[in-house]
This record gives structure tokens, sequence and C-alpha cells, in this order.
């Protein structure tokens, strides 16, 4: 069975953005997953290519969000947002985010935001690049290669 796994938008757009080696990374890490999205990731993720009338990236962008399985933001995200961001003092999109992803099912959610761990403790996996490259080097660990191979 795929990984479920939502981006949120600071790791869309390291995927678009970011260095040739962030960009082979995740493409890599992301192959044979199911990619959940969100119309609060696309919006976050195309502003600062519209800003700066980055035609190119705002279709890559689009092609990154016809790939996903895209979660409406209905009643029962905003309610577990509003229960999140009481409980955890979380802000509102990153409780929207958050929500998204557990109310798609996911196993887990990528992004660099570390204060979002707490709110998701037990409920959903919280990767992080610090994460990231912890489970390549265990990966590659296991496979008996290492990061000069």
């Amino acid at each position: 069975m795929k990984a479920k796994l939502y981006l949120d938008a600071c790791m869309i757009i390291d995927l678009v953005e970011g260095s040739a080696d962030q960009q082979e990374r995740l493409s890599s890490a992301l192959k044979g997953c199911n990619l959940v999205g969100s119309e609060l990731a696309r919006m976050e993720s195309r502003i600062g290519a519209l800003r700066q009338g980055q035609t190119e990236y705002l279709a890559t962008y689009d092609r990154f969000f016809e790939s996903c399985i895209m979660v409406p933001m209905d009643l029962a995200v905003f309610d577990l947002a509003t229960e999140m961001r009481v409980q955890h003092g979380i802000k509102t999109p990153d409780a929207l985010h958050l929500a998204i992803a557990l109310c798609a099912g996911c196993e887990e959610l990528w992004t660099n935001d570390k204060r979002l761990a707490s709110a998701a403790a037990g409920r959903i996996r919280i990767l992080t690049w610090d994460d990231f490259d912890s489970r390549t080097q265990q990966a590659q660990a296991d496979n008996g290669t290492s990061p000069s191979d």
C-alpha cells in the first residue's frame, strides 16, 4: 500500500524552487507515494512565484497539485483546526494544514515547522528536513551505501 503524505507549502516550495539537492531528494522520496494537497497549500506555495512573475514555477505548481488528491476544506477540517489551535496554540494556517492531513488519513505531514510536532503527537508523523536527513542516512545504512556512493 502506498504511503499517503501531505506536504505543507514550505516543502512544496523546496520541491519546486529549492536547491537541486533538495529537489532531487524530495522527488526521490515521493516516488510511489499518494500525495494529498489542499487549496491552502496551493495558495501559499504560489505566492512568491506570482509576486515575481515566475510563470514557469506557477506551471510547475499547477502540475504538482494536479497530481495530488485534493482535500476539501470543509466543516470537519475547520472544527479540527480550531480545536488544535486552541489546545496547542499553533497558528491558523498550521492548524489547517495539520487538520487537512489528519482528515485525509495521511501517515505523514512533511514541513519545516517543528512546532507542529507537539500538536500532531500520537496522531500523525511530522517529518522535517532534519528528520528527512536522518531517514535518508538510515536507509543508506540499511542498504550498505553512504552519501558519497
